[in-house]
């Protein structure tokens, strides 16, 4: 289980799947938009949003404040290490370099999926 903070119009920056586990978020504050597979689906305060395993999605916060969301994953395979890894990735200055947070990703079970060109 985790909480995190969006800051107003920020947005994930690579979709993805889970291989092995599943996903369930609770709006807490604000709103974030999510696209699971293509069905677009708001989570605000209250919401909840089932994300079977396999299922692409990613979140944007496209609204004026901060959004905060629960994520529960069962079973519990998303550690705090996947959250150190990406936070050094984020972190480092400049731009998030994708292709590193794509790197971290696979190597904690999740699954990149970069739009169609």
């Amino acid at each position: 289980m985790f909480e995190f903070f969006v800051p107003a119009q920020a947005r994930v920056p690579v979709a993805h799947s889970h291989e092995t586990f599943d996903e369930t978020v609770y709006g807490l504050s604000g709103v974030l938009t999510w696209m699971l597979d293509d069905r677009q689906v708001r989570v605000g305060p209250g919401d909840v949003l089932f994300i079977p395993r396999g299922h692409v999605h990613h979140f944007a916060n496209l609204d004026a404040e901060g959004a905060r969301e629960l994520s529960v994953i069962t079973p519990g395979r998303l550690g705090p290490e996947y959250f150190h890894e990406i936070a050094e990735v984020v972190n480092a200055g400049g731009p998030p370099n994708v292709e590193r947070i794509m790197e971290v990703m696979r190597r904690h079970g999740l699954r990149p999926v970069l739009p169609a060109t």
